[in-house]
């Protein structure tokens, strides 16, 4: 995979640095309020993932987890929190798995890597716009968080032949990398920040996540589904500057 150039960022003073990771049909803006609640007292990374650049049949998590680990390096990003939404967090575990040394932290959220209920390794009505906004307001318990604006750019995206099979492929390979045997093994501290009205990545998955993970804290957040950021984001900031700030594992 060919090395991308980025550019890295001056640093006057040490923070902490924090790469926040989206998913399979989110945006950078996706993690906007993150960003902006954190931006003062931490070194803020958001990178777009390479969802659609790969040729057809190489869009898979390896490349991702390839392009993060040329990103981190080449961005000069010392032992960072990763966090991770849906697909991002899937990637965020896989990078840890394989550099365990390299990661202080981890915050999972509607992650992938169990178990996921999505509609991105088939579109059969790829035409229909009705059907591709309803399955992108499943995703959302909070619906008008789900605007025309976000769905027109999903239904715009898929309408992209090259586009659609790279989601295809990325999600279908998702699911193939389930990762349960292999949890036990990342022994840092796990921030687990799950919706309760999630039907994407249901509360069954948390509590998975949360018994397979040595070291692990799970909050659950009512009126919320798939992406907590976006929709619930007054309390996912408080809940996740509490655990950047004291980096203590409390049982759910």
């Amino acid at each position: 995979m060919k090395k991308k150039e980025f550019i890295k960022p001056l640093k006057i003073n040490r923070k902490k640095d924090v790469v926040l990771l989206h998913g399979l049909f989110g945006e950078l803006s996706n993690w906007e309020s993150v960003k902006n609640h954190l931006l003062d007292n931490y070194n803020i990374y958001v990178p777009e993932l390479p969802l659609f650049t790969s040729l057809t049949g190489k869009n898979n998590l390896r490349n991702l987890v390839l392009f993060l680990e040329d990103y981190i390096e080449q961005s000069g990003i010392h032992c960072p929190v990763l966090a991770g939404n849906s697909l991002g967090g899937h990637v965020a575990l896989l990078y840890t798995l394989k550099h365990p040394e390299k990661v202080s932290s981890l915050v999972l959220t509607g992650s992938s890597g169990l178990y996921e209920n999505t509609f991105g390794d088939t579109f059969p009505r790829v035409n229909d716009y009705r059907y591709i906004r309803n399955k992108v307001l499943d995703v959302f318990h909070r619906k008008e968080v789900a605007d025309d604006l976000l769905v027109q750019k999903v239904f715009n995206t898929i309408q992209d032949k090259r586009k659609a099979l790279a989601i295809i492929a990325l999600a279908r390979d998702a699911k193939r990398q389930n990762l349960r045997d292999r949890l036990r093994n990342i022994e840092l501290p796990v921030l687990l920040i799950w919706g309760m009205q999630d039907i994407v990545t249901p509360i069954s998955v948390a509590e998975e996540f949360y018994l397979s993970f040595p070291k692990a804290s799970l909050h659950l957040i009512n009126e919320c589904g798939h992406v907590p950021m976006m929709e619930q984001p007054q309390a996912f900031n408080d809940i996740l500057r509490e655990f950047l700030e004291n980096r203590t594992v409390k049982s759910a």
